[in-house]
């Protein structure tokens, strides 16, 4: 093995000061891009397929490399803390959770408002309550565990709040108008990929169908 330095992967270590409670919660509460990742986008193209929430993923994919290409310009280091928490190799300006979980709220409160997804404008109290509060304590997290400075994650806030409108606007004003085509492709067909975001309310839409097709011979499992 060579001499040089180690570097971890901190994907999900995440340190806290023993017998901090709230800490504990925070540590936590900073996981939440990783499992927003790894189990809604994933299982939503699994069980879903929807081109929206595809391009939502590739938003936030894109608000990462834009990211990690900032950071690496500007060079800014973390806190003293870093050293306690063994990650003074990686820069700190822009927080990332931040502006992941600020470009992530800010994409969801627009496709609720415009009704675009799953949720109709009568669940905003969902966005309002649930998932800001998250994207705010995240933030708060960062800084409360000693990762970041105030500044740096005010910058990734303010960094996913502005990458999360224009995302939004150039696939829905935009790439929109190619929905229909990528259903019809290669692609689209093979993988059952769908643009549902012209009709109303997706929900009731599936609810009334599912129950229509089981009067349908056609519709019924051979087994």
């Amino acid at each position: 093995m060579s001499n040089l330095p180690l570097k971890a992967v901190t994907l999900t270590d995440v340190r806290y000061q023993k017998r901090d409670r709230f800490g504990h919660f925070l540590a936590w509460i900073s996981l939440v891009p990783v499992f927003i990742s790894l189990s809604g986008f994933v299982s939503h193209f699994i069980f879903r397929r929807e081109l929206q929430g595809m391009f939502f993923a590739l938003g936030i994919l894109i608000s990462q490399f834009v990211n990690e290409f900032i950071k690496n310009s500007v060079q800014q280091a973390r806190p003293e803390t870093c050293a306690l928490l063994e990650t003074c190799d990686s820069l700190g300006w822009p927080s990332s959770h931040s502006q992941y979980m600020f470009f992530f709220a800010t994409y969801f409160n627009l496709l609720t408002y415009y009704k675009f997804g799953v949720l109709g404008r009568n669940q905003m109290w969902i966005v309002g309550f649930v998932v800001w509060p998250t994207a705010i304590l995240t933030m708060y997290s960062r800084v409360y565990l000693g990762y970041h400075t105030v500044g740096q994650v005010y910058a990734g806030a303010a960094l996913g709040l502005v990458l999360g409108i224009g995302w939004f606007w150039v696939v829905n004003y935009l790439l929109r108008n190619y929905f229909p085509a990528i259903e019809e492709s290669a692609f689209g067909r093979m993988f059952y990929v769908k643009d549902t975001s012209h009709i109303p309310d997706v929900l009731k839409f599936e609810y009334e169908n599912a129950r229509a097709a089981r009067k349908h011979v056609s519709y019924k499992r051979s087994d």
